[in-house]
């Protein structure tokens, strides 16, 4: 029988923490789930691990939200590697999360020492790949500071070292409308204030532009009411408020002394991936990763999506994964 386009699926599991999971805050969370996705089968030797790690609102399928990235004759073909990925802690999608505003302060830091558990979990002693762009980015440069050795090579997107008070301003402005607003509006208007840091000016003039002179019902502002309620429909206004603290939080160099120091830890073979009209996550800071990772390569996307090109912009990013991994 030949095999079909469906004949490998992934398969959605969940891994329970038992032990009382200390928070970086002091905090403590007891029984801690991780909902997690694996794709395709370790080989002999378990060299074929290519660990995803999604971003603010994405879940732990990549395949659902990279589908040509991640699938049967793709980069990352779970014919060849066994993908994981994991819903990170204080998400809505199967992992420990907030049911209210009383939960506590989860950073990046906790959220790779739960990725930590699932590599026990399932016997991996090293990985071959580890890629994310934006908050998952920003897991992987936690987890390759903290275990320089763990993976062979290693390509974050569009993200950082730690967060910048222009990306700080971005989420508390969207923290500032789901605490004034009902939840559920709240949210969409956080999103509203997103789309604005994750496209561009030139997004939206390629389009969103009216072409008549009119003077209401203007296309820019439906679009940005269709991405509100878009997530509304899908994604926890709690989670989302937790999520951007987490983001916020980020500082590779806050247990090393400073960043520079922390990034100068990693040992893996590492391109730094950058959007070059990314307003949130600005190129300058994919060139501060490049310039202390030891060896490390930048590359810049050109792309009019801003932000959202490191999930847009798969073909391109594809021919450097390519050249990269010499595949």
């Amino acid at each position: 029988m030949s095999r079909t386009a469906t004949t490998i699926q992934p398969k959605s599991a969940f891994l329970k923490i038992a032990e009382p999971f200390v928070l970086e805050c002091g905090d403590t969370l007891q029984n801690v789930r991780i909902s997690y996705t694996t794709y395709g089968l370790l080989n002999a030797d378990k060299s074929n691990v290519v660990w995803v790690f999604h971003a603010l609102t994405a879940n732990g399928n990549p395949s659902e939200w990279w589908p040509k990235m991640v699938g049967e004759g793709k980069i990352f073909n779970p014919e060849e590697h066994f993908v994981v990925c994991a819903n990170m802690l204080g998400s809505c999608y199967g992992s420990t999360g907030p049911k209210n505003y009383e939960f506590p302060l989860v950073t990046v830091r906790d959220m790779v020492k739960a990725h930590k558990v699932l590599r026990q979990h399932l016997q991996l002693e090293k990985i071959y790949l580890g890629i994310g762009g934006s908050m998952g980015g920003q897991q992987l440069l936690e987890w390759a500071v903290e275990e320089p050795e763990l993976f062979e090579n290693i390509v974050p997107m569009a993200t950082n070292a730690f967060h910048s008070p222009w990306g700080i301003a971005f989420n508390e402005a969207q923290r500032m409308a789901l605490r004034n607003i009902d939840s559920a509006r709240g949210l969409e208007a956080a999103r509203a204030i997103a789309m604005l840091s994750y496209r561009h000016y030139d997004t939206y003039q390629n389009t969103q532009k009216d072409v008549d002179q009119r003077w209401d019902d203007f296309r820019a502002s439906s679009y940005q009411q269709y991405q509100g309620e878009k997530l509304r429909k899908r994604f926890s206004a709690e989670s989302y408020f937790y999520l951007s603290k987490a983001m916020d939080s980020h500082h590779v160099g806050r247990h090393f002394v400073s960043a520079e120091a922390a990034l100068k830890r990693i040992r893996s073979k590492t391109m730094v991936i950058g959007i070059s009209t990314d307003i949130l996550f600005p190129v300058s800071e994919q060139k501060y990763l490049a310039d202390h990772i030891p060896g490390a390569q930048l590359e810049i996307v050109e792309s009019p999506y801003g932000h959202d090109g490191f999930l847009t912009e798969d073909t391109k990013i594809t021919a450097l994964l390519r050249e990269f991994l010499s595949i």
